[in-house]
Order: C-alpha cells, then sequence, then structure tokens
C-alpha cells in the first residue's frame, strides 16, 4: 500500500479506536494499538508531508458526552515513550544533578482533582487533554483515597489515576459471574462514565496521586512529600540520582508487578523537584520533565482455534483455549484457561472469536473476553462441554453454581498421570530430577500408577528408555531416594486431596498429629476441632484417607516417611523472644540484609514465629505488625492504614533476629 494511502487508513482507524478506548469498550488490546500507533509515527518521520490532519498522535485522549465538559487550566499530557536503558541514560543527560523518583506506570483512569478552600471543587476526566468529563459525583461516591478536606485553602490541582484494584476486581466478579468485567483498567473507566453512582456502587475505585500544582509555600517542593503532606497516597515513588538507579528501580516495579494488587503497564520516570519539572517545560503533546518506561504488554488480542477439556488431578475437568501463538507478559502463550462452563457463557466466548488474553507474571495466562463480538463472520462455533470424561469415558458430575464438571473416577488415566506429578512437585516430595515427561511416559508404560510407585523404579528400568544414560538415571533414583523423608505436611499436600490446601496440612502438623496414620484414625469430630478446618474439609479428609490407606502401608513399606518433622511443628521461641506477642503480616520480596540473598516468604515466617510472633495470612483488627519486602502491594498497606497498623520494614526486623540468635 502507498505511504498516504497506509497514513490515511492508520489515522482513521486509531481515531476510532481511541474513540472506543475511552468510552469503556476498547476494540483491541493495549499493546495492538501501541504497534498501529509506532507504525503510524515512523510513516509520518519518513513522510511528514502526509502528516494526516487531525493527527491521533497529537491527541491525547477523547471526551465524553456523558458528563459537562470542562477545559484543564493545564493540558494533561500523554508521556514520550522508552524501552530501552539507553534512553533512560539520555533523560538524566538532559537533567544533570536533578534528582528523578521512579513509580509504577498505572493502567487506569487519569483525573484531575482541584480543591478550593480546601474541598474538592471538581473532579476531571483527562478527555482528549485540553477538555475532560466532570466527574465529581461519582469521584465523591466512588473513589477511595480522596481526602475529605486538605490544609491549604488556595487552589491546589492534584492529578493521579483512579485503578480498580485487583482484589475488587475479581470480587465483582465473584458476585456478578452472569455480567463479569473485561479487565480492572476498561472496569475503571466504564464506572467514571456512569450516570448514576448507584448503579455502579459495588465497583470502588482507589486513587493514587502523580501529579501535584499548589502553591509552594504551603507544600513541599519534593513530588512525593507535597502528595503525602496534603493526605494523598501516591504511587510508591523511589528516588534515584541517576541512570543506573532508575534502572534498578524500573526493574524492581517490573519484578514486583504480579505481586501488586493493581495493574500497571510501565514505570514513569519524574523530575522529582516540583519547580524543576515545571521549569523543564512540554512538546506538543507530553512533558519534557517525565517519561514512560513500557514493560511487556501483559494483554494482547489472538485468536481462539480450539477448546481442549483438562482433566486435573482431583478429576476437575476445565477448558483451556488453545491459541493462535501470542507474545504477551514477556512469553510465547499458545494455551490459556477458561474456567468453566459459566464463565464461557458470562463473557459469550466462541471457537474462532478473536479474544483478550492476560496474563500477569506467572499467572496462568487465561481469557478474558471478547473485545469486539460485532466483528464476527458467523463462521465462530459454540463452546460445548462433554457429557463424559475426555479420558476414561466415563460420565461427569455438574458441581456448585459455575456448572464445574468434575469425572469420579478415581481411576481415570488422566488423573492418575497428574496426581503422580504433583506428587512429585516441589511443595510435596520434590523429586525434581524427574520431569513431567518423564512421569508421562513412566504412567503410559504401566510402571507408575500410584506414588509408592516411585520407590519401586530402578536404574535398570530407566536405562531401558531411549535417551537415557547412566547419568540422567542415577539422578533420577538419587532425587527419588532423598524424596522418602517427606514427611506428613508436604506427603499429604501430595496426596491431592480435594479441599485439603498446603495450609490444611501445615495446621495438622501444628495440631498434634504425629503421623498421616493418626489423621486417618482421627474421624471428622476430632478434625474440626483443629483451627479453621470445617466439616467439609474434616469429611474430605476422613473419606479419602480411609480410601488411601493400602496406599500410606505401601509408602511405609518403601521407607517413606509419613511422620510429623520439625520443621512441621509449631517453632520453639528463642529466649527474650523480640515479637513476643504480635501478631504479623508479612508482604512483598524477602531478602537477607547480610547477603543479599532472596529469602522465600515462609522461611522468613518461620523466624519471626521463632522470635515470638503468630504470622496471618491477612492484616485484620488484631494484626499489630505489617512486615515489608520490596514490591509491598498497595492493598495491604492501605489496609494497614486505615486499621492504624504498624507498618515496618523488613530492614528493622534482621537486627533483632540476629540479636536473638535466631538466624
Amino acid at each position: 500500500m502507498e505511504p498516504g494511502a497506509r497514513i490515511e487508513e492508520l489515522a482513521e482507524r486509531l481515531t476510532a479506536l481511541r474513540a472506543a478506548y475511552y468510552d469503556g469498550a476498547p476494540l483491541v488490546a493495549d499493546a495492538d494499538y501501541d504497534a498501529l500507533e509506532d507504525e503510524l509515527r515512523g510513516l509520518i518521520e519518513a513522510h511528514p508531508d502526509l502528516t494526516p490532519d487531525p493527527n491521533p498522535l497529537d491527541q491525547v485522549g477523547a471526551p465524553s458526552e456523558l458528563h459537562a465538559p470542562v477545559r484543564h487550566a493545564r493540558p494533561m499530557l500523554s508521556l514520550e515513550k522508552a524501552t530501552k536503558p539507553e534512553q533512560v541514560a539520555a533523560f538524566f543527560d538532559r537533567f544533570p544533578g536533578q534528582p528523578v523518583v521512579v513509580m509504577p506506570k498505572l493502567d487506569g483512569l487519569s483525573l484531575s482533582l482541584v480543591f478550593e478552600n480546601g474541598r474538592l471543587a471538581r473532579a476531571v476526566t483527562r478527555g482528549d487533554g485540553t477538555t475532560g468529563d466532570d466527574v465529581t459525583p461519582l469521584v465523591r461516591a466512588l473513589v477511595d483515597g480522596i481526602p475529605d478536606r486538605i490544609e491549604v485553602l488556595d487552589r491546589v490541582e492534584v492529578r493521579g489515576e483512579a485503578v480498580m484494584l485487583r482484589s475488587t476486581f475479581t470480587a465483582y466478579n465473584t458476585a456478578h459471574p452472569d455480567k463479569p468485567l473485561i479487565n480492572p483498567r476498561n472496569a475503571a473507566a466504564g464506572t467514571l462514565r456512569a450516570k448514576d453512582p448507584a448503579t455502579v456502587a459495588e465497583r470502588r475505585l482507589r486513587f493514587f496521586g502523580f501529579d501535584l500544582d499548589a502553591p509552594a509555600d504551603h507544600t513541599a517542593l519534593d513530588l512525593e512529600d507535597g502528595l503525602r503532606g496534603l493526605g494523598f497516597t501516591g504511587a510508591t515513588m523511589t528516588h534515584c540520582v541517576d541512570a543506573t538507579q532508575a534502572q534498578a528501580a524500573i526493574t524492581a516495579v517490573e519484578t514486583s508487578r504480579a505481586a501488586l494488587d493493581y495493574d500497571l503497564d510501565g514505570a514513569v520516570l519524574r523530575l522529582a523537584d516540583r519547580d524543576a519539572y515545571a521549569a523543564a517545560g512540554t512538546r506538543s503533546n507530553s512533558p519534557r520533565g517525565a517519561l514512560a518506561f513500557k514493560f511487556a504488554a501483559e494483554e494482547k488480542t489472538t485468536l481462539l482455534r480450539e477448546v481442549v477439556w483438562d482433566v486435573g488431578k482431583t478429576g476437575k475437568i476445565v477448558p483451556v483455549a488453545w491459541l493462535e501463538p501470542v507474545f504477551v507478559g514477556g512469553t510465547t502463550v499458545t494455551k490459556a484457561t477458561l474456567a468453566n462452563q459459566e464463565v464461557i457463557r458470562a463473557r459469550d466466548i466462541k471457537i474462532g472469536d478473536t479474544v483478550l488474553v492476560r496474563r500477569a507474571g506467572d499467572v496462568i495466562p487465561f481469557v478474558a473476553g471478547v473485545l469486539d463480538a460485532a466483528a464476527r463472520t458467523g463462521a465462530e462455533v459454540d463452546i460445548v462441554a462433554p457429557t463424559t470424561c475426555p479420558s476414561c469415558g466415563q460420565p461427569v458430575t455438574e458441581e456448585g453454581n459455575s456448572r464445574e464438571l468434575f469425572c469420579t473416577n478415581v481411576s481415570c488415566p488422566a488423573q492418575t498421570v497428574r496426581r503422580l506429578i504433583h506428587w512429585a512437585s516441589r511443595a510435596a516430595a520434590d523429586i525434581d530430577a524427574v520431569g513431567q515427561k518423564w512421569i508421562e511416559r513412566l504412567a503410559e508404560a504401566g510402571i507408575l500408577e500410584n506414588p509408592s510407585d516411585f520407590y519401586t523404579l530402578t536404574k535398570e528400568q530407566l536405562l531401558e528408555f531411549d535417551r537415557v544414560g547412566e547419568v540422567s538415571a542415577t539422578r533420577m533414583i538419587e532425587s527419588i531416594d532423598a524424596s522418602r523423608q517427606v514427611g506428613l505436611r508436604r506427603a499429604l499436600i501430595g496426596l491431592a486431596i480435594p479441599m485439603a490446601s498446603e495450609g490444611t496440612a501445615a495446621r495438622l502438623g501444628r495440631a498434634g498429629f504425629a503421623s498421616l496414620e493418626e489423621i486417618a484414625d482421627a474421624g471428622e469430630d476430632r478434625l474440626v476441632e483443629v483451627d479453621d478446618i470445617g466439616p467439609k474439609v474434616a469429611a474430605s479428609l476422613a473419606a479419602h484417607l480411609t480410601r488411601l490407606r493400602p496406599e500410606l502401608e505401601r509408602l511405609r513399606a518403601h521407607g517413606v516417611s509419613l511422620d510429623v518433622r520439625p520443621e512441621d511443628l509449631p517453632p520453639v521461641v528463642a529466649a527474650g523472644a523480640p515479637l513476643a506477642g504480635k501478631t504479623v503480616v508479612i508482604t512483598g520480596a524477602i531478602a537477607d540484609p547480610r547477603s543479599g540473598e532472596k529469602v522465600a516468604r515462609p522461611t522468613f515466617q518461620r523466624l519471626c514465629e521463632k522470635a515470638g510472633a503468630t504470622a496471618a495470612s491477612s492484616v485484620s483488627a488484631n494484626t499489630d505488625m505489617l512486615i515489608t519486602g520490596a514490591g509491598v502491594g498497595e492493598a495491604k498497606l492501605t489496609k494497614a492504614e486505615k486499621l492504624g497498623v504498624q507498618v515496618v520494614d523488613q530492614g528493622e526486623i534482621w537486627p533483632l533476629l540476629i540479636e536473638a540468635n535466631i538466624v
């Protein structure tokens, strides 16, 4: 296609996509939109005489007709984009000696909040960058993180991002499976475009500040201090003096991405001094004093080619989407989960649809929905659930409101293999030298059927298989031998009993049971006496351990320990325990300050317990201390702040542990 025709086509396409995006109903994933925008930018740079009028690259957003338009006192601009370390270094070179803050680039809806006489006077969306929509009633009713009043009576403008927290998004979709939201960003945009706050009352949003325009004699010149002084929570900011520090901060933000309670698509570098930021000025559509470093996309659109129903270790049958390969979240994705029948129905997903695929960190990719159902051709095919197990052919049962499917045949081949893989996993027996592919081959050959069969394997048997040499066979046998010391807690995890979580196994290990056999003999009445074990979990444990009694005997006969191990028991509290009587919650990535090496959270939790603490999984009114590591989630911090819980950096805890000879 000729450059002029392609430029015109891209300009029209981007204008339409932008309008749909700011209407809360995007037609493509953000990464796909960015690719089109980059193509247009490249063509215009090569052919400046063919620049379209209007040029969508000069636009920042799109005003809505749902609310009264308000002109911004100063434009709300987009940010210059960077993807390479050299661009970060160039940013610092432009402003030598100036401190820079690095913060997460939140993926929500930008807002301008104007305060007059200490009260919120107007809340306005970014709109097209010049004019936005007045959403003051919606913000007052639905957005947390905005103080009722500030102590500055002069005009103050705070800019920031309104986001729907992932926890809020999940809770809403759980409560409304018939009309799920497609992703948190769209949900935030749609919420602030509602005509009546009452219709979206369950969709709470959270505001994080990233810009401040206020009299210097009333507020700090440092951006973070200025926002905090007014009562606002800013996106977590790291102060950096050079490009090396900034790149490390960017990497830390990206590493913590999956653990956060909000979506983000990059990191923002911004001059920390507000006067310096203002003095840096602007380009046509971006401020000079800020830069957006973009991360690998967590959302992409692709074609749903087929749906396969997969049988898990407990017999649960789940739909798996086979996709046209797409690079998302830093890896090429070919498969994604569809959850269950009700999710498919509620999101109206069909084979042949172009779907939105999400992947965050190590989370399993999932199909969030169909972005543009109007683009269907009629060749799409409904997804039909099986009536018999895809593996063994036995009839399936439906359970729960989500109509989840189960195969109840415990001899089902697919279940057998998945249970063996689970027994060998790190959380259970940790047979790391025998991978999934080998387990599948050994099961197919009839050598493995139950966990106890691992312990009858010989090196001679393994050497009979193709591509198995002396060294690898020896490693497999040694790995299996080491797993014989699995113990009560990890063996119970490895047996994959429905409703019995890792937490259940830990509680039983600390409740005085000496062995798995003792748990099997306990009966439901005694099991429900254990903290946080209810009647359903107790019934599942009793029934399955009774059925598994012959397997427990076989494991014992092969020298596998099913007894409680020291690490399964309550810790011995150190003399003069520095955290005695404290209930603590641990969040973020933990590292030993003496070596800089990462420390697994359960290991650090065990150390805190030896220091006298009681560890909890979530912040509540009973929590005394929230211990934070790197990449801490805002949700727990916010809750701790509301409940008056003390927030302590892990760096303050390690000296206590060292002094008490706990580490």
